[in-house]
């Protein structure tokens, strides 16, 4: 006889809202009014069950995850639970989980919705960050691997539906208050932030007017520090002065950097059923959301080379296996850091859900959204040295490569306010403005908005193999901008310059690569105290900016149809859905060309203009979509899936913004290796990531939190968006005086070129204790492998590329104790190598290989309700420590874990905290 009866257990999830106060059948009950025996499952288990049931429930193939509590998930994050699923994996920022890759692609490929709706973001891209959204605030997230019509939000990796409480739904009236302390065990790297925060929420749930009116408040408000260690290198060039070319670390940026997280989030509810046939829901969601850093450090050019000479400044130079491992550097000039940045975020999302009964067999529903995203981000660098210009007299620089990156010693005092004055030591400047760099501002203004209107029905046949067939029609309009503003600062009496006394601070320590102290001073109170001057835009002296500006629009109308399946084959229940969307897109954008043009005669000066230009593109798409469960014995289940699905290009590759040269000495030519024309930029034309993907997987569930499953998937990339220099006809661009003989050139363009294929597998096993021996009860444990791998080639006759975000190994685990009231659990996650999106010079995105990472949490807990003391029922604690073993986050070039790009280390974070439920 079956152990487990999904039936039995989704009902009464279902009925308690899915969170860890959910009420367990554990017996059926028969058709006398006797009692039922029932069994209140909490914290983990309750959480591993409601999770569970959503996955043994849907027709998709999905993976999920439920709150042990009224604003309580499983980890300290919504992207660290997810990250502990089956094919799913999150990149760290700054020692935070915050983006989500499925099944081996980038978080380009993943789409996020709240309660079924797409939101905006907060970043240039499509991919949501999910520490935007307050894990206190979500009751659930399901995991969409499987796509199926009625899901508006498809994209290839798949979709992350995050999900707040509904309090008709949950049938209890609930009021919890959380509270958590926060404690990075690094210490206190820049003075102004501290490495201590909290975390608290309140979360209200009632019902009203017999239970037709349900209401459901919750508030949050975190300030958490991170602390960060971290190291950045130029490359490894060939020393050819040295025989055999060994490679040579080329430059160095060591810093300490210091963050503040602020959030404040607001959820709220309304639910109203005042009969049968109406049903009514309202829900919003506000964050805002605040990223500051303070960075200090100094940057070192290290390697010459002097290729008239053959001749460098690198000396006693050991090499071990082609990389010089050690030497001295001489005439090494440092630039001392002192940065910070400011991030504000406010997003909001509403939505109204009406749904009408006309009859037994159809309901009507209509479903209307908005979300909006304003970003800004200000970020400023101030420098310092010895000398301006490159004028310092320069020291020896000694150093030793070591797997955490260079360690040096240097005879200078780099905090000496005498010695190290501010200004632009390397005489860094634009084109025919060298040297006016004393500093440098990026201001970015980021704004995304969408509304949506959903028209639907769904007509229950009652018999036949197609038991109910829904239909309908959803529409979006989104727009993002992007503003972007930078400027060269320039102190006033273009010279160097002592630090005010009144702006130095107590020096930043970088022994951690061997420097010592360093210059610290207020570069915020300084820049508005009017030392320098901000007035020299880059839009003026360097027109090129122009181009990071720019607008995006999309029109979407997704017409869908699905028939929804249920049927017996040999005694064997069969279920799943047949469907069909077609979407259609209209989008466009608006942006500057900037024409770049050289002189006429030699020795005449470029000259530069700008102009605005817009384009877009329309086109349909046909998704089909196939999802079919069979139960093939008592709570074993074969699925099989069949998609069509499409990811949407990367808006900041969208943009209409390009750069074009003309040289009017080349306007005779007709070779077009000698064309007068070049450039490159965004394209506005470029069509959506397009695959057919196959999903074959098994289910074995053994009881209400244990399970076994074994998942295959193939992914047939029918495109992939490639930059390509190609042939293009630059007419539309007009130019002074004689026409030149062509229009074509080279240009760097995004294209959809030629795709490929990913593949992989997923093995999952969840036991609990019980099943082996009832001594066991209270212990569970939770693990889980993922593989892939992939060919994708921008030709035939090319080499594959690497996919950003592949890891072809994920692991997962955990163990957990959770009994009279006691709860414990340690968790491990690794993920293998993979190309990672970070931040570069000027905010701008880059690729980097990211090394492998095992990352070890654990917590420990006891809830009062078990304690017998009736003054404490309600209470609970818990301790919770965070990247225990300080696993480093490190990026490598060229595929060689010896040529280190970053090694940032970020310490391990303690959490203690205590939750009251009245």
């Amino acid at each position: 006889m079956s152990l487990f009866k999904p039936s039995l257990v989704m009902l009464a999830l279902a009925a308690a809202g899915a969170t860890s106060t959910s009420v367990v059948v554990a017996a059926e009950q028969s058709a006398t009014d006797a009692p039922v025996e029932v069994i209140e499952v909490r914290g983990i288990r309750g959480s591993l069950a409601a999770a569970q049931a959503t996955k043994m429930d849907n027709s998709s193939i999905v993976e999920a995850i439920s709150a042990e509590d009224i604003g309580k998930l499983p980890d300290n994050s919504i992207a660290e639970s997810l990250a502990r699923l089956p094919g799913l994996t999150t990149q760290r920022l700054n020692g935070r989980a915050n983006v989500v890759s499925i099944r081996g692609l980038a978080p380009d490929f993943t789409t996020a919705t709240l309660n079924g709706r797409e939101q905006v973001t907060v970043n240039e891209n499509r991919g949501i960050e999910f520490d935007q959204y307050p894990s206190e605030l979500i009751n659930s997230a399901v995991v969409y691997k499987t796509p199926d019509a009625s899901l508006m939000a498809q994209a290839i990796g798949g979709t992350v539906d995050l999900q707040t409480v509904r309090p008709l739904a949950f049938g209890e009236q609930a009021l919890v208050i959380n509270g958590r302390y926060e404690m990075n065990d690094m210490h206190q790297l820049n003075p102004e932030v501290s490495n201590k925060g909290y975390r608290s929420s309140i979360s209200y749930i009632d019902q009203f007017l017999d239970d037709t009116l349900g209401v459901a408040i919750g508030f949050s408000s975190m300030s958490s520090p991170s602390q960060n260690e971290r190291s950045h290198s130029w490359g490894y060039p060939e020393a050819q002065e040295i025989e055999g070319s060994p490679r040579v670390l080329n430059g160095y940026k060591p810093y300490v950097q210091s963050s503040e997280q602020q959030r404040d989030g607001v959820m709220a509810v309304i639910e109203f059923a005042p009969n049968e046939k109406w049903h009514s829901l309202i829900d919003v969601f506000y964050t805002n959301f605040e990223d500051n850093y303070n960075l200090r450090g100094a940057e070192m050019p290290l390697y010459r080379y002097d290729k008239d000479t053959n001749t460098s400044n690198l000396e006693n130079a050991v090499i071990k296996d082609g990389m010089v491992t050690s030497g001295t550097f001489t005439g090494v000039n440092p630039i001392i850091r002192n940065d910070y940045e400011d991030k504000n975020s406010d997003l909001i999302a509403l939505g109204w859900n009406l749904s009408y009964s006309a009859s037994d067999n159809l309901t009507l529903a209509a479903d209307i959204s908005y979300s909006k995203a304003d970003t800004h981000t200000f970020s400023l660098e101030s420098y310092a040295g010895i000398g301006r210009g490159g004028t310092g007299p320069g020291t020896d620089v000694d150093f030793v490569m070591t797997d955490a990156g260079a360690i040096f010693d240097m005879g200078l005092n780099l905090a000496d306010p005498n010695l190290v004055q501010l200004g632009n030591p390397q005489n860094w400047g634009v084109m025919n403005h060298p040297g006016i760099q004393d500093g440098f501002i990026n201001d970015i203004k980021l704004e995304d908005e969408l509304s949506a209107v959903r028209l639907s029905a769904n007509y229950y046949l009652g018999s036949g193999i197609v038991e109910e067939l829904e239909f309908g029609v959803n529409y979006t309009n989104r727009e993002k901008t992007k503003n972007y503003r930078g400027a060269f600062l320039q102190l006033k009496n273009n010279a160097s310059v002592a630090v005010p006394s009144e702006y130095l601070m107590s020096p930043v320590d970088l022994g951690f690569i061997g420097i010592g102290n360093i210059l610290t001073y207020d570069a915020r109170a300084l820049y508005e105290s009017g030392l320098y001057y901000d007035v020299l835009e880059t839009s003026v002296l360097d027109p090129w900016s122009h181009t990071k500006s720019w607008s995006v629009q999309e029109e979407v109308i997704t017409p869908y149809v699905q028939a929804n399946l249920y049927t017996e084959i040999a005694g064997m229940e069969l279920k799943g859905n047949l469907g069909l969307q077609a979407v259609y897109t209209d989008q466009s954008s608006d942006g500057y060309t900037v024409l770049n043009k050289k002189g006429e005669q030699e020795g005449a000066p470029d000259t530069q203009e700008v102009v605005s230009v817009n384009g877009g593109t329309d086109y349909w798409e046909l998704l089909p979509s196939m999802n079919l469960g069979l139960e093939v014995a008592d709570d074993q289940y074969v699925r099989l899936s069949i998609a069509r699905t499409l990811a949407r290009a990367r808006m900041d590759q969208m943009n209409a913004s390009r750069s074009v040269n003309y040289d009017p000495k080349k306007a005779n030519s007709t070779e077009i290796t000698q064309s007068p024309w070049s450039g490159g930029g965004g394209n506005v034309e470029l069509k959506p990531w397009m695959a057919w993907q196959y999903d074959l997987s098994y289910e074995n569930y053994f009881s209400g939190t244990s399970y076994f499953s074994a998942a295959l998937f193939y992914k047939h990339l029918e495109n992939y968006i490639y930059n390509q220099q190609t042939v293009h006809d630059f007419s539309d661009v007009p130019v002074a005086g004689t026409p030149p003989a062509m229009t074509e050139g080279y240009y760097n363009i995004w294209q959809n070129g030629q795709g490929g294929y990913i593949w992989g597998g997923e093995l999952t096993l969840a036991l609990t204790g019980d099943l082996l021996h009832d001594a066991l009860s209270g212990f569970g444990v939770s693990v889980n492998y993922s593989y892939t791998d992939s060919k994708v080639q921008e030709s035939a006759d090319s080499e594959p590329i690497e996919l950003p975000g592949l890891s072809r190994e994920v692991i997962n685990s955990s163990i957990y104790y959770e009994d009279y009231g006691f709860q414990a659990r340690v968790s491990a996650r690794y993920r293998s190598d993979f190309l990672g999106e970070v931040s570069g010079v000027g905010l701008k995105r880059d690729m980097r290989t990211v090394a492998s990472e095992t990352i070890v949490d654990a917590q420990i807990g006891y809830d009062f309700a078990e304690s017998g003391i009736r003054g404490l029922e309600g209470l609970s604690i818990v301790l919770q420590g965070l990247n225990l073993t300080d696993e480093p986050f490190i990026t490598f070039e060229n595929g060689d874990e010896r040529r280190i790009i970053d090694h940032q280390s970020y310490g391990r974070t303690y959490m203690l905290g205590a939750s009251y439920a009245f």
